[in-house]
């Protein structure tokens, strides 16, 4: 019998104050450190999604909407959208919350792509990571594109690889 598992099981919500020491010279949440959050609330996800351990492979389409302030507050919102034998597909969206009016807004979206591995975590070689199942009305809209995501991902890794074989790892100091 196929293992599945509900968006909702993987589902993590974090929030975050945006404090003045977080900000790049523009005044807006440091990009860097928003990828670091989004990161984490993802590797959660996928974990909750499988059961253990898994590496980010990819970050797809990191769109940065509108930027976050200081004394804001930064709600990122992640769940599985897609599995596929070990690799799990993560849709992460980013909410921002002015603290004093209320005023939420979309900030950024992305789609993160994580392996699962052997590790300390789950020994067992052999295994596939469970299917989703999406449930409410959004879920179902980003599950849906999850296959043509897929497929065009598996096709710019190959051109990728073309890529980064041409590349020096050369001193070039």
């Amino acid at each position: 019998m196929e293992e599945f598992r509900y968006c909702r099981e993987s589902k993590v919500i974090q929030n975050h104050r945006i404090f003045p020491f977080d900000l790049n010279p523009f005044g807006a949440l440091f990009g860097g450190k928003l990828m670091t959050i989004i990161d984490d609330a993802s590797s959660i996800s996928t974990t909750r999604h499988c059961r253990r351990g898994a590496v980010t492979a990819s970050i797809d389409q990191m769109n940065f909407l509108k930027p976050l302030k200081s004394n804001h507050s930064v709600c990122v919102d992640s769940y599985v959208t897609g599995a596929h034998h070990k690799s799990m597909e993560v849709f992460v969206k980013v909410i921002g919350e002015d603290l004093v009016t209320g005023e939420r807004y979309l900030a950024a979206t992305c789609f993160m792509t994580f392996v699962a591995v052997p590790s300390h975590m789950n020994k067992e070689k052999e295994f596939t990571v469970p299917k989703v199942v999406p449930e409410t009305e959004e879920e179902k809209m980003v599950c849906d594109g999850y296959e043509k995501r897929r497929q065009q991902r598996l096709a710019e890794r190959e051109g990728y690889k073309n890529f980064v074989a041409n590349l020096s790892t050369d001193f070039p100091w």
